[in-house]
């Protein structure tokens, strides 16, 4: 029996934030919740620099060049901060 396995990357396609959480929107329809006390420089920024981030590659990482953060998708699937 042979079995196909395709390897998918998760790609964020929308990021958003609330008072305590950032909400990453996958382009598979997943949503990601995490606390941003996990990201210090994140729970520190303005509003204004929290909106102003870059999706690298296709979105498999999130930049904000303001608080020179970065943060991969497949790390927050897997818990990492």
């Amino acid at each position: 029996m042979n079995i196909l396995v395709i390897e998918t990357c998760a790609l964020a396609k929308n990021v958003q934030f609330s008072d305590d959480d950032m909400i990453v929107s996958l382009v598979d329809g997943r949503t990601i919740t995490v606390p941003l006390l996990w990201f210090p420089r994140l729970a520190s920024a303005s509003q204004k620099q929290l909106a102003n981030y870059e999706l690298l590659g296709d979105g498999e990482g999130i930049h904000w060049p303001d608080v020179d953060e970065d943060i991969s998708v497949a790390g927050l699937l897997r818990g990492n901060h």
